[in-house]
């Protein structure tokens, strides 16, 4: 691991998990994504992860064109670091997901690192009541979803977004991910800094107690060496106190909305960036610094923002 002491914050601000009906501060339209992200970054997140969200019934959006307007307004009134994720919503082909980042060459793109179960349906209980569209109880009670990241699907998703000089967000929800990752370096198709994003709690994945934290860590380690960047995401109410450990185990951060929409028991977030002033409150409180865009850009060895294609 890295001893640099500047502190990430990713902040990813609407997804692909949570719907419309869970919260009335999710951002759905172009206008909305677009004002969480700048909102984030002026709160402390050096990087915004993106999403896009059909502004009708909120359900994902994966086109190139859904992306455009808010990135667009978000280069025109930030400098934070960009990242478009490849994951969509796990319902979708590779070739779905893809396109976004093909298009508009951001300098990171998330990569999910293997194929998994992706259990949503325990949210349907909580919010059953109050869901607006027949696609939320859909999707979320679907108890088949498998989300598909083969080893060919991550060499494409690799190859076709290398070549534009985009680098990773590498999304690991267990160990075996972690593996897998290892499997692409020693391949030589992935070079460091790696940008490790583990990912806790999520029904299909790693738990989120503190000894899956401390092994997803150790394995990292054991891995990659010096030649990585860990941060981690925790779902739901595990998001502050994973962070928590990750800082003060010398790691990055991400919150934002796509992986939790509270603020605190009972209490939903009114916006990302209300999480991410709660996140850099923990890694201030522990005399520490978070790192401006152009800080990441360094550590990440990212190829800046003149060199996007919006």
């Amino acid at each position: 691991m890295s001893s640099k002491r500047k502190v990430i914050i990713t902040c990813a601000v609407t997804g692909a998990i949570h719907t419309p009906s869970m919260s009335e501060y999710l951002p759905v339209t172009a206008n909305e994504i677009a004002e969480a992200a700048i909102g984030a970054a002026e709160a402390g997140a050096a990087i915004v992860h993106l999403h896009a969200r059909n502004p009708e019934d909120g359900r994902p959006d994966q086109t190139a064109e859904a992306f455009q307007p808010f990135l667009e307004v978000i280069k025109q009134r930030s400098d934070c670091v960009v990242n478009i994720t490849t994951g969509g919503a796990p319902t979708m082909s590779i070739q779905e997901r893809v396109r976004p980042a093909a298009k508009w060459q951001p300098e990171v793109a998330s990569l999910n690192m293997g194929s998994m179960n992706f259990g949503l349906f325990p949210m349907l209980k909580r919010f059953e009541g109050q869901l607006k569209h027949e696609w939320e109880r859909n999707y979320i009670g679907d108890k088949g979803i498998l989300f598909h990241n083969t080893f060919e699907d991550i060499e494409y998703l690799l190859t076709t977004l290398g070549a534009n000089g985009t680098r990773f967000e590498f999304e690991c929800y267990d160990t075996a991910h972690l593996y897998n990752l290892k499997h692409f370096v020693d391949a030589g198709l992935v070079s460091g800094p790696l940008f490790i994003q583990t990912a806790f709690g999520l029904m299909g994945g790693i738990g989120a107690h503190p000894d899956d934290v401390m092994h997803m860590k150790r394995t990292a380690d054991r891995l990659f060496g010096d030649t990585y960047e860990w941060s981690v995401l925790g779902a739901g109410r595990n998001q502050l106190p994973i962070a928590a450990m990750s800082v003060a185990m010398g790691g990055h951060v991400r919150v934002g909305l796509e992986d939790s929409l509270w603020a605190g028991p009972g209490r939903l977030a009114t916006s990302s960036a209300e999480q991410v002033l709660a996140a850099r409150q923990v890694i201030e409180g522990l005399g520490l610094t978070i790192a401006t865009p152009d800080e990441a850009r360094e550590m990440l060895q990212l190829k800046g923002p003149g060199k996007v294609a919006f």
